[in-house]
């Protein structure tokens, strides 16, 4: 019996069986009033797991991510980023639609950028420059292929930005992957960065949601921006269950994705029709193709396989909750039958 295998996104993923019982049994009110005591749960429990003084819950990690922007800069301002950050390639352009700051791109190893790299990017005080005051990393790096920065690999930027009183901020998309490979400790992280952004929708399952995670003041103001983003949201428990089931019972397994992932990435590295294989970290897997990736993807649809084209000649596949071994089984003898 040919098998559906759906390796586009860990965004795929349905709620489990214990999310929705958790979700159906949550106790709400309306949160732009304050008053959804489960969304609240949810923001001083990732706060404090993050070591970071407060949390707002909004729809998707593109809102967080585009909040913390709007309140680390002014307009006129620049941030540094990787030239492949999400916030910069994949956010509709919202750096400088929402915040009115431009960016300044950098070519890290995989999207992983040092401080040596930024330090002679941060623009002098100079009328005709603009005003650098934030930089952003990604952990994990979506066009990194799951690439992820270490703590200790973090610190010398941290300390960069605080020398040079600069914002740091952390899309954490894919955050709890980065530590599973890591072994990093999540409260540490908040020795680190002035805003942290914690996606729930990914990796971890839940259906919406995403966490920015600040000092309270920041947070105060962020929930103007979240407002002004149209992202108040009112009996928001439902969802925010979701997430608070979904860190107390789908982090520890992040590590079975990650087993699945090099089991597919050393098959891959032995088959003729692919050129080459990003080291897989984590949960995602960059490869290239001889052929153009469109005619393989059709191959891999013909036989149940679902995955995305990330450039002409390269496929993502992103392992999830919803991916079971004997799908990777399937998946296996596939790719080497093609």
């Amino acid at each position: 019996m040919q098998l559906t295998v759906d390796l586009r996104s860990d965004t795929v993923t349905k709620p489990t069986p214990g999310m929705l019982d958790a979700m159906m049994n949550a106790k709400v009110g309306d949160d732009v009033f304050g008053e959804d005591e489960t969304v609240n749960h949810l923001e001083e429990k990732s706060a404090a797991m993050f070591g970071m003084g407060a949390g707002i819950f909004c729809p998707s990690g593109t809102m967080t991510n585009q909040i913390a922007i709007k309140c680390f800069t002014q307009p006129l301002d620049e941030l540094i980023a990787d030239q492949t950050a999400h916030i910069y390639r994949y956010e509709g352009g919202g750096i400088a639609f929402n915040s009115a700051v431009s960016t300044r791109l950098l070519n890290g190893y995989r999207g992983i950028i040092t401080a040596e790299m930024i330090e002679p990017e941060i623009n002098a005080d100079n009328i005709h420059h603009p005003h650098t005051s934030l930089v952003a990393l990604e952990n994990t790096v979506n066009k990194g292929g799951g690439s992820c920065y270490t703590l200790a690999q973090i610190k010398p930027i941290a300390d960069l930005c605080r020398n040079k009183s600069l914002k740091l901020h952390l899309d954490g998309a894919r955050i709890f992957n980065a530590l599973a490979h890591t072994d990093d400790r999540a409260v540490d992280y908040g020795k680190y960065f002035n805003g942290i952004s914690v996606c729930l929708s990914k990796g971890l399952g839940a259906p919406i949601g995403s966490v920015f995670l600040a000092d309270k003041e920041t947070i105060k103001y962020a929930r103007r921006i979240r407002k002004v983003f149209g992202g108040g949201m009112r009996q928001a428990g439902f969802l925010a269950a979701a997430g608070i089931y979904a860190l107390d019972n789908h982090v520890d397994r992040l590590k079975i994705d990650h087993a699945h992932a090099q089991i597919l990435s050393e098959t891959l590295s032995n088959c003729p029709w692919v050129s080459g294989v990003l080291p897989a970290e984590t949960n995602l897997i960059l490869f290239d193709t001889v052929e153009p990736a469109a005619v393989i993807l059709e191959k891999l649809a013909a036989k149940g396989i679902r995955a995305m084209s990330t450039d002409r000649h390269r496929i993502r596949f992103v392992l999830h909750l919803d991916i079971h071994p004997e799908q990777i089984e399937y998946t296996v003898d596939v790719l080497k039958s093609l």
